[in-house]
């Protein structure tokens, strides 16, 4: 008969220290106003950098972070910032989440249907956003955002090739090119 230890449960410093990581000032890089929250903010984001960089998940999350997910606030060490740049680098683009099936609901189980808000924008391109969303039932923002939508379908190229998502080396190499980047940034304003 074997006794096997029981497994160990990792808790990200993310979920343990959730008031840290989900403060307005680490969600928001702007929030910061005053001089005392802005000092604040940079203790805060000090603090998170480096329970981010003890978590035996950090390689995983940042991983997810760049390359799967268009996440906000404070994640994997980075900022919203920090993730573009290393998206730059790696030359991979995420697209956000889709909310739309939310955020078209007006009745029970209907949703506002995206060939719908096309049709009728092309049908009457002198009418305003408003009064589209007013005949659909649905609000100014949900016309905007499947029209953006729509615009940014014609902007891609038509024949699609298959993404190759990068390796995990990959971005971290990205994301250490950043934190150089910052760091060269800190030193020339001292």
């Amino acid at each position: 008969m074997s006794i096997t230890a029981p497994r160990e449960t990792v808790t990200p410093a993310c979920t343990e220290y959730a008031g840290l990581f989900q403060h307005r000032l680490l969600e928001d890089s702007a929030a910061a106003g005053s001089v005392d929250e802005r000092r604040q903010q940079a203790m805060m984001t000090r603090k998170a950098e480096n329970l981010c960089l003890e978590c035996p998940l950090m390689t995983q999350c940042l991983y997810n972070a760049v390359v799967k997910f268009d996440v906000a606030g404070y994640v994997a060490g980075t900022t919203p910032r920090q993730r573009s740049e290393m998206r730059s680098i790696l030359g991979i683009r995420v697209q956000p989440e889709d909310f739309d099936t939310l955020a078209g609901v007006t009745t029970p189980n209907r949703q506002v249907d995206h060939d719908e808000v096309v049709r009728l924008r092309n049908a009457n391109p002198y009418e305003s956003l408003e009064s589209i969303a007013q005949r659909l039932g649905c609000s100014l923002s949900t016309v905007k955002r499947h029209l953006r939508k729509a615009r940014a379908a014609q902007e891609q190229p038509k024949a699609r090739l298959r993404r190759v998502e990068p390796t995990l080396a990959q971005v971290i190499a990205a994301y250490q090119a950043v934190l150089t980047r910052r760091s060269q940034r800190t030193t020339r304003a001292a």
